[in-house]
């Protein structure tokens, strides 16, 4: 068994904060991470968004019948009728492939995962300068209603105050900066 296998890398914050963007640079500069793709109940974002590489799109039946089945790692309801989750098999498929699972998900889910995984996990919680910057970041995306985004800016403020529970907080400000820490921190802890 390699170092990676069996180790789990927890990138969670509020939406809009640059976590996936974060995640998708670790993945291009670290070569034994493999991506766990979430479950979810929400219809697709767009054209770009596809089943099995972005997300795996349920129906709500559907993810119903996995909670029954105890095939999640964690989930939960997000929103009315939008439900998120990790699969265990998604897991068990990327360590595996040899390599250490990294996930993007909220606040809620990450503890959930880093309660899950122990000392196999490094939980990092990717936090803004300010609200306002989180507004900006939502409102330039182009997929926000304005109720949705109120409601992002809402929860943000509620997750902000779950930073102390994680292992580490990368502020992301300057993404050459922030991307340069996560690369190294994930790697020190891939290293042990």
């Amino acid at each position: 068994m390699s170092k990676t296998q069996g180790k789990a890398i927890i990138f969670s914050a509020p939406s809009g904060s640059g976590k996936t963007s974060l995640v998708k640079h670790l993945i291009q500069h670290i070569p034994n991470l493999g991506f766990s793709i979430s479950a979810c109940t929400r219809d697709k974002r767009g054209r770009h968004e596809v089943h099995g590489r972005d997300y795996y799109f349920l129906s709500i039946d559907e993810f119903k019948k996995k909670i029954d089945d105890d095939a999640f790692v964690e989930w939960e309801e997000v929103y009315e009728g939008n439900f998120y989750g990790t699969l265990k098999e998604e897991v068990q498929r990327i360590w595996d492939n040899g390599k250490a699972v990294i996930f993007d998900v909220d606040v809620k889910g990450g503890l959930a995962l880093k309660k899950y995984f122990g000392p196999q996990a490094l939980a990092i919680f990717v936090k803004v300068p300010s609200l306002e910057v989180l507004k900006t970041r939502l409102h330039d995306r182009g997929t926000e209603s304005e109720e949705s985004l109120s409601r992002r800016l809402y929860k943000a403020e509620f997750e902000a105050k779950f930073e102390p529970q994680f292992d580490i907080s990368i502020l992301n400000d300057d993404f050459e900066r922030s991307s340069q820490e996560a690369v190294t921190l994930v790697s020190d802890f891939l290293a042990k």
